[in-house]
């Protein structure tokens, strides 16, 4: 008895095994698949976030900002670094946050734009 439980453990424990490595594998290529669908634009921004020490959501949703436009998100920053100056009872960190934030979409746009003028060269 204590044999074929012994067996079925093992048995058991060797399906797992091999549905865990297979998911592992399935996991690896698709993520191959996105860096690759991302192509450069994606690793300039996901080194921006690096540098930077913020996501570009993270950023958005700091500036509450849906679409990286500059002139959304110069009207944002400018009231929101005003709302929390530390003369009129602001949060410093708050408002370097903000700074942050805009300094991290910045580059985003500045990537974007790089990006689009290397398209049009190959084109």
């Amino acid at each position: 008895m204590a044999k074929y439980l012994a067996q079925i453990i093992v048995m058991g424990a060797q399906v797992v095994g091999r549905a865990f490595a297979r998911a592992l594998r399935q996991e690896y290529a698709a993520s191959q698949a996105a860096a690759q669908a991302r192509g450069r634009s994606g690793q300039q921004s996901a080194a921006a976030s690096s540098i930077s020490g913020m996501s570009l959501q993270e950023a958005q949703q700091i500036l509450n900002i849906s679409t990286l436009s500059p002139e959304e998100i110069q009207k944002n920053y400018e009231h929101l670094f005003k709302v929390n100056d530390k003369a009129v009872g602001g949060s410093f960190y708050l408002q370097s946050k903000v700074v942050r934030a805009k300094e991290r979409l910045d580059e985003e746009l500045t990537i974007e734009t790089q990006q689009q003028k290397q398209d049009n060269t190959e084109t």
